[in-house]
C-alpha cells in the first residue's frame, strides 16, 4: 500500500510518573522511525529531556514544551502537520486529543486523527459508554453504576453491598482508585477519584477479588484484521493492580476452553471500539469456572504493551504505528525474522515473568500496602524455559541484593507473615516463600491469598531447593538450581561455600561446566530464522548465540527505575551502544 507522504505530530507522554515510565520512551521511538521508515516527517512534543525520542535524530522537528491545548495549538499553528498521533504518549496522550478535539482545535486546523478516533477513546475512557458497549455486545461487566457524587455512590454501595472498587474515569494507574469496605472508605476514596478524572466521574463496582486477573494484548488494522500478540497472567488475583503484580506470559493455568474464550471475547472487544493499532484488554476469570468480566480496556499502546513486546520479541508500537498510516497486518514486514509478516501471530517456548520495583526502600514511612492503585517506579524481566528460572532471574534483576526466595524475611513472627499475606505488600512474594519454609500448607496459603495453587506448588519446588541446598548441596541439586535459574553467587550463599574470586568454582561447579547457553527470542519459537533476536541465558541446552563478527563490548544497564535513577540512563546506554 503507498501511502502520501504526510507531516506527523507524535505526543510523548512528558515526565515520568507511577504507571507511565520508560516504556512510552520506547513506544515513541519506535513510532518516530515507523514514520520516517514510511517517507513520513515526524514533528515530536514531550516535556521530558531525559529521554531518547526527544534526540534530534530521532524526529524532524523536536519541542520540548508543555503537553497543554495551548501549547500544542501554538505548535501546530507554526508546523501546520497532516496528522496527529496520540496513542503512544500513554494516558496523557489519549486526555490531550480528546482535550484538543473538544476545544476545536483538531477541526480547526484539519487535522487527521491518526489510529484510534477520539469517539473510541471517549467509548474506552467513559466509564458509562464502556459499560454500554460491552453490554450490547455480550460481554460480561460487572454489576456497577457510573457516579458523578458521593450520594449516587453511598445508594449503589446500599443496594450491592461491600466490598466495592472504585475506578474513576480518564485516569492512569488506577488513580484515586480503590477497594473500599466501608461507607467511610468509599466517601473517602471516591472523594478523591472524581477529583482526579478529566470528566467528574467514576466506576462504583462490585467486588472480583480473588479472581484471576489476565491481560491480552490484541491488534487491529483498518480491514478488520485483529491478532493477539500476546497473553499474560497475574499471579496475585483481581484487587492487586496488574503493575503491582508478578506477571507472566503466556498464561500457565488457564485451559485451552478458557484461553480461547477470552481470545475471542478480547477481538470482539478490539472490533466493537474500532480500535486501529494496539489495545490491551483486562479480564477477571473466576477460578474455579469458566465465567469471566472486563474489568478495563485501555485504547492505545500501555505500559503491558512494552512487557508483552519484550517478551514476545513483536514491536507492537512499530506496527500499530504503521497501521495508523493505513496499512494491514499482511502487508506489515515482521523486522525480527525479516519473512514472516505482522499478521504472523507471535509463538513462544519460553516464560517471561515481570516482578515490580516499589520505591519504598526512599520512603521507608510509606504506606506498603498494595490495592487498585499502582505504587511500583519500574520492574525487572526474567526469560527461562520455566517460571522458576525466569522468576530468579527477574528477583536478582530488581537490584535489592536478594539471591533467594528464603532468608529475607526469617525474623518475621507467624503474625507478621499472615498479615502480609492477607494484605499484600511489597514483601508479598518472600512472605510466601517464608510461609511454605514453615509449613508448606498450600490449601491454607492459597485461601489466605487468592493466589492459584499452581504458583503455590512452583514456589514450593524453589524453597525446597534452597533447603536441599542448604543442607547438603548435592551436585544433582546444584544442576536443579542452575536450571532453576539460580546463579553462582547464589548457590554459594546457599551452601555456605564461598565463591572464588573470578568466579571459576563455586560448590564444586567448574564455569567451563555449568551449563551456560544462550537462547534466542525470535517471535517464532525458532521456526524461522531471526534476522535481528535476543537472547536469554539458559543452563544445559544447545547454544544459539552468534559469534560476533567485530570485537564485542558489553554494555551494562541500570537496571528497573527507581527514585534516583530513571530513564536518563536508558539515554546514557543507548548512546553508548550507538
Amino acid at each position: 500500500m503507498v501511502v502520501p507522504r504526510r507531516n506527523v505530530l507524535v505526543i510523548g507522554s512528558g515526565p515520568i510518573v507511577i504507571g507511565q515510565a520508560a516504556e512510552f520512551d520506547y513506544a515513541g521511538v519506535q513510532a518516530c522511525r515507523a514514520l520516517r521508515e514510511e517517507g513520513h516527517r515526524v514533528v515530536l512534543v514531550n516535556s521530558n529531556p531525559a529521554t531518547i525520542m526527544t534526540d534530534p535524530q530521532i524526529a524532524d522537528a523536536v519541542y520540548l514544551a508543555p503537553l497543554t491545548v495551548a501549547s500544542r495549538e501554538a505548535i501546530i499553528e507554526r508546523e501546520r502537520p497532516d496528522a496527529l498521533l496520540p496513542t503512544l504518549g500513554g494516558q496523557t496522550g489519549l486526555n490531550l486529543a480528546v482535550e484538543l478535539a473538544e476545544s476545536g482545535v483538531i477541526e480547526r486546523y484539519g487535522l487527521e486523527l491518526l489510529g484510534t478516533p477520539v469517539e473510541t477513546i471517549r467509548l474506552a475512557e467513559d466509564r458509562a459508554r464502556f459499560k454500554e458497549a460491552m453490554l450490547a455486545i455480550g460481554e460480561p461487566v460487572p454489576p456497577s453504576a457510573i457516579v458523578t457524587d458521593i450520594r449516587a455512590a453511598v445508594a449503589f454501595a446500599g443496594e450491592a453491598g461491600y466490598p466495592l472498587i472504585v475506578r474513576p474515569a480518564y485516569t492512569l494507574g488506577g488513580t484515586g482508585g480503590g477497594v473500599v469496605r466501608d461507607e467511610t472508605e468509599l466517601r473517602e476514596t471516591l472523594a478523591v477519584g472524581l477529583e482526579a478524572s478529566l470528566i467528574h466521574q467514576a466506576l462504583v463496582e462490585t467486588s472480583l477479588l480473588g479472581w484471576k486477573e489476565i491481560e491480552y494484548e490484541v491488534l487491529r488494522d483498518g480491514a478488520n484484521n485483529c491478532i493477539v500478540v500476546c497473553n499474560m497472567e497475574n499471579v496475585d488475583a483481581v484487587g492487586v493492580h496488574t503493575g503491582d503484580s508478578i506477571v507472566v506470559a503466556p498464561s500457565q493455568t488457564l485451559s485451552d476452553v478458557e484461553y480461547q474464550m477470552l481470545r475471542t471475547a478480547s477481538i470482539n472487544v478490539i472490533r466493537a471500539l474500532a480500535v486501529q493499532g494496539g489495545c490491551n484488554i483486562q479480564f477477571a476469570l473466576h477460578p474455579e469456572r469458566s465465567e469471566y468480566n472486563i474489568i478495563e480496556v485501555n485504547p492505545r499502546v500501555s505500559r503491558s504493551s512494552a512487557l508483552a513486546s519484550k517478551a514476545t520479541g513483536y514491536p507492537i508500537a512499530k506496527i500499530a504505528t504503521k497501521i495508523a498510516l493505513g496499512m494491514t497486518l499482511d502487508e506489515i514486514e515482521n523486522p525480527v525474522t525479516g519473512v514472516t509478516k505482522a499478521a504472523y501471530e507471535p509463538t513462544l517456548d519460553y516464560v517471561v515473568v515481570k516482578i515490580p520495583r516499589w520505591p519504598f526502600d526512599k520512603f521507608p514511612r510509606a504506606d506498603t500496602r498494595l490495592g487498585t492503585q499502582m505504587k511500583s517506579t519500574g520492574e525487572a524481566m526474567g526469560i527461562g524455559r520455566t517460571f522458576g528460572a525466569a522468576l530468579m532471574k527477574a528477583v536478582r534483576g530488581l537490584d535489592l541484593g536478594r539471591e533467594t526466595l528464603t532468608g529475607a524475611l526469617e525474623r518475621w513472627s507467624d503474625d507478621d507473615l499472615e498479615n502480609a499475606l492477607v494484605a499484600p505488600t511489597h514483601e508479598r512474594l518472600f512472605a510466601v516463600a517464608e510461609t511454605l519454609r514453615r509449613e508448606g500448607d498450600i490449601a491454607r496459603l492459597a485461601g489466605l491469598t487468592s493466589i492459584d495453587p499452581f504458583w503455590l506448588w512452583e514456589l514450593r519446588e524453589l524453597v525446597d531447593l534452597e533447603g536441599r541446598l542448604r543442607a547438603d548441596a548435592a551436585p544433582v541439586d546444584v544442576r536443579l538450581a542452575l536450571e532453576a535459574g539460580y546463579s553462582r553467587a547464589a548457590l554459594a550463599q546457599l551452601s555456605g561455600r564461598d565463591a572464588a574470586p573470578a568466579g571459576n568454582n563455586v560448590v564444586g561447579l567448574r564455569s567451563q561446566s555449568d551449563g551456560a547457553a544462550f537462547r534466542m527470542v525470535d517471535t517464532a519459537a525458532a521456526e524461522f530464522p531471526a534476522r535481528s533476536p535476543y537472547y536469554y541465558l539458559s543452563r544445559f541446552e544447545r547454544d544459539e548465540m552468534r559469534a560476533p563478527k567485530l570485537e564485542a563490548i558489553v554494555v551494562v544497564g541500570s537496571g528497573p527505575i527507581r527514585i534516583g535513577q530513571g530513564i536518563e540512563f536508558d539515554y546514557s546506554c543507548v548512546h553508548a551502544a550507538w
